[in-house]
């Protein structure tokens, strides 16, 4: 799947593909886009640090961040090299390797498996590890989607920074989103 282009074209598209890692995870249903020049994002004016330095990788790489000093959070990197644009990966709808998501996160509920970017990645066991790895390569399996889907549109979640930005996408009636969309 290619991860290399304009962040907000890419965001789209990676609604409906299905993303494993060591064969443990499903289909992408929820992304945040945020390029160099949000001022919500951690690349804002590309200013590199120790903490965001594989986000400014090219295309096609993991950037794996710690929130709020708690939560790892994946991120696909899609600028070109040294431009800092990615994709928070915020939910996706588990298909394989359900039990070991369950014993990961302690819980029975499907739903709450991987919705949310913390839940994701505890679910898919997502660690500072996996920052600046290649998604075309193991342990991430990174699939396009099989069919076109509907996609909604709507303002980020949990940021304090260019809210407004119409920049969180979703397959349209999912059960797996983080949070619903508000009707337009």
């Amino acid at each position: 799947m290619n991860l290399r282009g304009d962040v907000h074209e890419l965001a789209p598209e990676v609604i409906g593909a299905e993303l494993y890692v060591d064969g443990v995870g499903g289909r992408i249903v929820e992304v945040e886009a945020y390029d160099h020049e949000d001022p919500a994002a951690h690349g804002y004016g590309n200013r590199r640090t120790p903490r965001n330095a594989s986000m400014f990788l090219a295309g096609g790489h993991a950037y794996v961040y710690r929130s709020y000093g708690i939560h790892w959070c994946l991120n696909f990197v899609t600028g070109a090299e040294g431009e800092a644009n990615a994709l928070l990966i915020r939910a996706l709808e588990p298909l394989e390797g359900l039990d070991t998501m369950r014993a990961r996160r302690g819980l029975d509920d499907v739903r709450l498996l991987a919705s949310g970017p913390g839940r994701l990645c505890q679910a898919l066991g997502i660690t500072k590890e996996h920052d600046g790895l290649p998604l075309d390569e193991p342990p991430f399996d990174l699939r396009p989607r099989r069919a076109a889907v509907d996609v909604v549109v709507g303002p980020r979640i949990g940021i304090t920074k260019a809210v407004e930005r119409p920049w969180r996408y979703g397959l349209a009636g999912s059960r797996f989103l983080s949070r619903a969309f508000r009707a337009p």
